[in-house]
């Protein structure tokens, strides 16, 4: 039996039979008079359970608490295992940015702590054995985010001055944003520009300043967006779509065959091993990337398009080498 499958069990047979006696408690949960007496005094010290033994009924039971924090077991849908695995996905939502979510989170680590530090696994340990790298991720302003967030949860307009990398400009617009994507270790907010009419993504860390605007927020259906902003391969939006084929080495296929790029993607391997990908895409400049990543494990075969610019990209880095 689960450690917090016991203590709702022992929980329930104090408030069914009043007093419970050590013999009850191995007949009923197959523990040792050791065990039982870890069990109540985690109880008493994590949460804050008044049991006390009564020698005159030779047993244990619930007696009015003394003040204090209230008795309360955690939830039932968390056992051990389950506790172990939502702190770490804590501390991978805490890492995901440092700074964004330490004050809404704070309240629940704790809380997490507590249910976990007297068990098999401390919180500590798990700090110590798990590590979580994102050599990829920019750092994105705390202040911005938060802005962000908060015009995207209360369906807000908000003013953002945007820094273009690739035309290495500032721009100034007004969006309403429609949600927060977290891609590839960064931040995007998908939002309706009212300069260009139409939808855009801003990646986050690039935002300079952010402001919360009066005005009428415009709603984007979730089909729409989907449509726009999530029909072909990478973060870059469009409605025109093409389809790219890339035929990876049987080497490279070893990995890429387990890698979901696209939701709609289709893929064969072929006899000699290697791996042939389709994918959708609106706009190639991630893709080409992706694929440049791959040197000579990776060949486009349509459309021609993308093939010339990979080809291109190739041929130029070469040239650097020579």
């Amino acid at each position: 039996m689960d450690r917090l499958e016991r203590f709702y069990k022992i929980d329930q047979l104090l408030k069914e039979r009043g007093v419970v006696s050590f013999a009850v408690f191995k007949e009923k949960l197959g523990m040792s008079r050791a065990s039982l007496k870890r069990d109540l005094e985690y109880m008493r010290s994590r949460f804050h359970a008044p049991i006390e033994y009564d020698r005159k009924a030779n047993g244990y039971r619930f007696v009015e608490p003394a003040g204090g924090p209230r008795y309360e077991l955690p939830g039932l849908w968390f056992s051990s295992s389950e506790v172990l695995a939502l702190l770490t996905t804590l501390q991978l939502l805490a890492n995901l940015q440092p700074g964004l979510l330490d004050r809404q989170l704070a309240p629940v680590v704790t809380r997490l702590r507590d249910i976990l530090g007297g068990g098999d696994h401390s919180w500590e340990e798990v700090v110590r054995r798990i590590r979580i790298f994102q050599p990829e991720r920019r750092l994105t302003d705390p202040e911005h985010f938060s802005t962000i967030a908060l015009a995207v949860i209360r369906r807000s307009r908000v003013w953002i001055r945007h820094y273009n990398r690739r035309e290495n400009r500032q721009t100034e617009r007004v969006i309403s944003p429609q949600r927060l994507i977290h891609y590839r270790d960064n931040w995007y907010v998908d939002g309706y520009c009212h300069l260009r009419e139409d939808l855009r993504s801003f990646a986050v860390d690039a935002i300079l300043e952010a402001e919360l605007r009066d005005g009428r927020m415009r709603i984007v259906p979730d089909v729409e967006l989907d449509e726009h902003l999530g029909a072909g391969y990478g973060i870059f939006p469009g409605r025109e779509v093409e389809w790219a084929t890339i035929k990876f080495s049987p080497e490279a296929a070893r990995w890429v065959s387990k890698q979901n790029w696209h939701p709609g993607q289709k893929s064969r391997t072929e006899q000699d091993g290697s791996y042939v990908l389709e994918v959708p895409y609106a706009k190639d400049e991630e893709l080409v990337m992706e694929v440049l990543k791959f040197g000579p494990d990776a060949e486009v075969l349509s459309p021609d398009s993308l093939r010339a610019r990979v080809a291109g990209r190739l041929d130029a880095a070469a040239k650097q080498y020579r």
